[in-house]
């Protein structure tokens, strides 16, 4: 399973699929930031699972890149 975390071709499809999606009318991952960058005010339990979920891949690629530095 590590092998396939450490594969940018698989995170890079995470990232452009479920780390983006639905992409109208702004990445769904966008508008989640945006809400709990102005406190969270009526985020439910469901709603941070939703950021979760959807931030998991980007999470992915930002630890491949820390591991990719010398």
């Amino acid at each position: 399973m590590a092998k396939y975390l450490d594969d940018w071709r698989i995170i890079l499809v995470l990232c452009l699929t479920l780390g983006l999606a639905p992409y109208y009318p702004e990445p769904h991952i966008w508008g989640k930031i945006k809400w709990v960058r102005g406190g969270a005010v009526g985020m439910g339990v469901i709603d941070w699972f939703d950021f979760v979920l959807h931030g998991f891949p980007w999470l992915l690629l930002l630890r491949w890149l820390i591991r990719q530095l010398p």
